[in-house]
């Protein structure tokens, strides 16, 4: 099995009355909130955790984008990736990924992919995330467009990568004259492509047809479970059985030396994270038209509380997070592991909120000597 260290660079200093003046910490939450000095600190301080992770034998540090949020301050994640390039030696570089679905200007992101697969000398991995509804209102896109802007900028980043003479793009949402890449990728035929998905099963056949990384996000085991199952059954419909390394699973990891020491430490980042981070309006997630009438039934079908109403205890029964000592979180991972039928990647938050530097470093110090050596059989056995 493979293990990554996956951060969203939050800003945790939110204000005093934040739970009862505010609906969200995104969109509409006002940037006098955000002190530079302090941000400027996160910056440097969320770097120095990648490449912490990178030197303790983490295979990748994964960066992704969101924008007008303090849950992620990563709206340009290719900037951090660069950061990565030069301070990193082994890990893969993942970008998880570019948000393409918002993108005016998709071509400018097989540039920049590109020419990070050359500074890393092709540690570079490639995610691609639609967006969340709320960057579709904050870039002026119609989110209706979601789906179609998406597979068409996908559509043109890939041939971008792989052609080798310009060509002219003409769809129903970009116009290119002249396509004619330079530079040109490192790894060939292109760097992998992760895709996220959220229970939407366009997503599921989109990573089948193109075998890339399906990657959940934040939900109880039993909902991870029927999304790597409707994966799964559509990479079957096209005659082939994923392996296991296409399978990956996120979640929020945090561990310390003892269980009572993880939990004291683990609670108030990860009631941060749910209630505050996370917290969000159905409208500015799902707006109407962002999803397809069959996505939408299947994801209104399954039982789920909404993050805010979720207890602390429920996160860990559930599987939304795992935490504890080493033996318990290894424990509790490959419990996970045969619940889920099997995976390939764990790719998992362990800057948490606001866990302090220190409590961030020895998770990622004990998980990275402890338990990725007794998970990493699973990936083999798996394959």
């Amino acid at each position: 099995m493979k293990f990554s260290f996956f951060h969203l660079m939050p800003y945790p200093y939110l204000p005093d009355d934040f739970d009862e003046a505010y609906d969200t910490s995104a969109l509409t939450f006002p940037n006098k909130h955000f002190d530079p000095k302090l941000g400027s600190q996160l910056y440097h301080r969320y770097l120095d955790e990648l490449e912490y992770a990178d030197h303790v034998g983490f295979d990748g540090v994964a960066v992704n984008e969101h924008h007008q949020s303090a849950y992620g301050l990563m709206p340009s994640p290719n900037i951090m990736a660069a950061a990565l390039t030069r301070r990193t030696q082994q890990a893969r570089i993942m970008v998880l990924g570019n948000a393409i679905g918002i993108r005016g200007n998709p071509l400018r992101v097989a540039e920049e992919i590109a020419m990070l697969d050359l500074l890393s000398n092709g540690r570079v991995d490639s995610g691609f995330v639609r967006g969340i509804g709320w960057e579709y209102f904050a870039h002026s896109v119609n989110p209706t467009r979601s789906r179609s802007r998406f597979n068409e900028a996908h559509d043109l980043i890939i041939k971008a990568w792989t052609s080798e003479e310009m060509f002219e793009w003409y769809g129903e949402n970009y116009e290119y004259r002249y396509v004619n890449l330079w530079p040109r990728p490192v790894q060939q035929p292109h760097p992998p492509v992760y895709i996220p998905g959220a229970g939407s099963t366009e997503t599921m056949k989109f990573c089948a047809l193109h075998r890339y990384t399906f990657m959940s996000v934040y939900a109880p085991t039993r909902v991870v479970r029927l999304w790597f199952d409707g994966y799964r059954r559509a990479a079957a419909d096209l005659g082939y059985v994923p392996d296991p390394e296409k399978i990956a699973l996120s979640v929020p990891v945090y561990v310390a030396d003892t269980d009572e020491k993880a939990h004291r430490e683990a609670e108030p980042a990860l009631m941060w994270l749910f209630r505050r981070g996370l917290k969000q309006t159905m409208e500015m997630v799902n707006p109407p038209g962002y999803v397809s009438p069959g996505s939408l039934r299947g994801i209104l079908s399954i039982d789920r509380k909404p993050f805010t109403a979720l207890s602390y205890a429920e996160l860990l029964a559930d599987g939304y997070a795992v935490v504890g000592s080493p033996a318990t979180v290894a424990a509790r991972l490959t419990a996970m592991h045969e619940q889920l039928g099997g995976y390939g990647q764990l790719i998992g938050l362990f800057a948490i909120g606001p866990a302090t530097r220190e409590q961030t470093r020895r998770s990622t110090e004990l998980f990275a000597s402890e338990v990725i050596p007794a998970l990493r059989h699973l990936g083999v056995e798996a394959s």
